[in-house]
């Protein structure tokens, strides 16, 4: 009897100590995974600050009310109650917004205040239909004499609201143009700083070839080409006055017809600083078939003879980081 007492205690104990070693080892585990798991480091969102013309006008706004139809109509002209352009050539409008024909791409650049070509390489991923499809727009401002960088900031609300347009900021290493003085602080003979408002006029051709910047009648604020005529038949003359360097080379970005790589942006990298008044005179180029019966001078300077010898500017072919805009979405709008 004692003998099966004290084996019956054996087998107790024998059960108590594994079971306390299996609890021993059990312990660890269950601590492991009850433990919050420590956050990994994450590398922050570096977002570019806002564009001061954005702070200027005073940050997001949009329309009051707005129309929105698709243009099925065969006609090619397209217009806007005022240039849509890079430029501060504005008319006041009072507080209407109205486009008729134009593809959506042309309203993304203004929205944002860049060139069409620009929006080709700062604005990856956009679907054909954004040149494709043309848009007539009506919108009314919900304030009085909305400026035109205003009128930059409603559109911006337009497409997130209506085209639901979102997107993100990344840096990338791209090819770029970057535009510099071909001679160290020094600008060619027909690039001149602007210091007289009242030497704007109106748009339309000249009367005469321009013989200086000084003799340019065209809008402050912006860049045309054709509106003076040449001083030879078979060249091109154009220009712009109270328009910056950084304009300039957005106007640039995309011209290859001019002579200028379509495979890169053009970057401005000059260190000229405030508003410029020029003229430019050169013999066209064309990729495809030349669009007009006058046979190009064969005695004419090309576009990038003409930047360098008329203007003191060159291109230089780089690598370097831009800011660009990636499309997360965006949709055709539904009618209404």
């Amino acid at each position: 009897m004692k003998h099966r007492e004290r084996k019956a205690q054996n087998r107790y104990r024998r059960l108590c100590l594994t079971t306390i070693g299996t609890a021993a080892l059990a312990l660890p585990l269950v601590a492991v995974a009850l433990a919050p798991p420590r956050p990994r480091a994450q590398a922050p969102v570096v977002q570019p600050p806002t564009p001061q013309w954005q702070v200027d006008a005073g940050g997001k706004i949009g329309f009051e009310v707005a129309s929105i139809k698709v243009d099925k109509s065969v006609d090619e002209d397209m217009h806007a109650n005022f240039p849509l352009s890079l430029g501060a050539n504005f008319r006041p409008v009072g507080n209407l917004f109205s486009v008729t024909n134009e593809p959506l791409r042309t309203l993304i650049g203004f929205a944002y205040k860049l060139s069409v070509g620009q929006t080709r390489f700062l604005m990856p991923g956009l679907p054909s239909w954004v040149d494709q499809a043309r848009f007539d727009i009506s919108a009314r401002a919900a304030i009085d004499n909305p400026t035109k960088d205003q009128f930059r900031l409603m559109v911006q609300s337009l497409l997130a609201d209506r085209f639901e347009l979102t997107m993100h900021h990344e840096t990338r290493q791209v090819p770029i143009s970057e535009l510099v003085l071909a001679k160290p602080g020094k600008t060619g003979p027909q690039l001149t700083p602007h210091v007289d408002d009242a030497k704007c006029g109106a748009a339309g051709r000249l009367d005469a070839p321009p013989q200086s910047a000084d003799a340019f009648t065209f809008p402050c604020g912006a860049i045309v080409i054709g509106a003076a005529p040449p001083t030879a038949p078979g060249r091109v003359t154009g220009g712009g006055r109270d328009v910056s360097m950084d304009y300039i080379a957005a106007f640039l970005t995309g011209t290859a017809y001019q002579g200028v790589s379509s495979d890169r942006l053009v970057v401005n990298r000059t260190g000229l600083d405030g508003e410029y008044d020029f003229w430019v005179e050169m013999v066209p180029q064309f990729n495809g078939p030349a669009q007009s019966a006058i046979p190009p001078d064969p005695n004419g300077p090309t576009f990038l003879e003409a930047l360098q010898d008329q203007l003191g500017l060159k291109l230089k072919s780089t690598t370097g980081p831009v800011d660009i805009l990636v499309i997360d979405h965006i949709e055709e709008p539904s009618p209404n």
